[in-house]
């Protein structure tokens, strides 16, 4: 990163925006923010007032935070109880309760009974998603790993192989090549590995997970991604993985086959890549969410898909794509009825998907950094069909 200076950028954005919206501070709780404003994902919380030094407050481990951050200010907490002393005369706090248990909230109201607790979780979340130069050079790194492994796909995948098989050959490479392994997800109960190798049927196979493509599993706790079925012959094989790179992720999706497809899946492929182009080329500040989804949803109506876009029929998910960063799913989303605007250097993965029960899955995702001249493609890998 650009150390410091990119920190404290962080820092000042933060308090003019509590400044405002007229709240005296924010109370910084969750691990992945924390890291975002102050260089260090311990166990701590940043007390950020709306002018003046912010506070890290470190629970565990107190010298590597230390160590780690660049704030002035970083102390041990022993205590939540130790909280009024660094809040002060402050009233009015921010807080992410997208993220904060309620259980921790309750405790909060009765450390703290004279405060009014405001939620800035949007606030936090539109900051994060626009991305500096120095975060844009991480993620193409992240990007650069993921398109090489997805390059070395012919050389393991062939007959008689499981899901599973493939999906740890993969993820053995990825982490090789400096993929860290953990996909953050700030939606409350959703779960992700690495990625996913689905085939056939078992692309189709419905799941928890709030996206289009779910996959059989492993088990019922566990109840997505690959399976112990052996992939098959002409059916489509999706590879959909992310890889995280000093903390910030790219999401991309590609198919293979071993054989050929039915031309109906050629078909929806090609309506797939429709989706994805018509989009890249307004991914442009201004541009409105919503209004890329609908824009989205009339290709697939014209090809007569509407019931296999992103799901099918009952199970469709209602987006197009999502912001990617420290998270998974960060901010902007391309979904139904979403009035925000996109913003420059945004970067969102689009995943036009086509799912058909009796036949599988096809489809695309990308990475893409929002500008003035459309989609920026951070993962520079062929949209094609890979048979072998």
């Amino acid at each position: 990163m650009n150390g410091v200076l990119d920190m404290m950028d962080r820092i000042q954005i933060l308090q003019q925006n509590l400044q405002s919206n007229e709240i005296d501070g924010a109370l910084i709780v969750s691990a992945i923010d924390v890291y975002y404003y102050s260089g260090t994902r311990q166990n701590a919380l940043l007390w950020v007032p709306a002018s003046g030094d912010p506070y890290l407050l470190v629970k565990k481990s107190f010298s590597r935070a230390f160590q780690e951050s660049f704030l002035a200010n970083v102390e041990p907490l022993k205590s939540l109880k130790e909280l009024q002393k660094y809040i002060g005369q402050a009233k009015k706090i921010g807080l992410t309760l997208d993220v904060l248990p309620a259980q921790t909230y309750f405790y909060y109201q009765k450390l703290l009974p004279e405060c009014i607790f405001q939620d800035i979780s949007t606030l936090v979340r539109e900051q994060r998603s626009i991305k500096s130069s120095a975060e844009l050079e991480i993620m193409r790194k992240s990007a650069s790993i993921l398109c090489q492994i997805f390059k070395e796909v012919p050389d393991f995948l062939r007959p008689g192989v499981r899901e599973i098989d493939l999906a740890a050959e993969f993820e053995y490479r990825a982490r090789k090549a400096g993929h860290e392994g953990l996909i953050r997800l700030r939606a409350f109960n959703q779960e992700l590995h690495s990625g996913h190798v689905l085939a056939g049927k078992n692309a189709a196979f419905p799941s928890f997970f709030d996206g289009p493509v779910g996959g059989k599993g492993l088990s019922a706790p566990y109840p997505q991604g690959p399976s112990r079925d052996v992939v098959q012959l002409n059916v489509p094989i999706v590879f959909d993985f992310v890889c995280v790179y000093e903390g910030y992720m790219v999401d991309m999706t590609r198919i293979f086959c071993l054989g050929d497809l039915d031309n109906k899946l050629k078909q929806a492929f090609n309506a797939a890549l429709e989706i994805q182009n018509t989009l890249v080329q307004n991914l442009k500040p201004g541009a409105v969410s919503g209004q890329l989804f609908d824009q989205a949803c009339s290709i697939a109506e014209k090809y007569g898909l509407q019931d296999n876009f992103m799901g099918y029929k009952e199970e469709q998910a209602r987006f197009v794509g999502h912001g990617v960063g420290l998270e998974l799913d960060e901010l902007p989303v391309i979904a139904l009825g979403v009035k925000n605007a996109l913003l420059a250097n945004q970067t969102i993965a689009l995943e036009p998907k086509f799912i058909f029960p009796e036949l599988g899955v096809v489809g695309i995702e990308n990475t893409y950094l929002v500008t003035e001249q459309g989609g920026e493609k951070l993962t520079a890998l062929d949209d094609v069909i890979f048979y072998l």
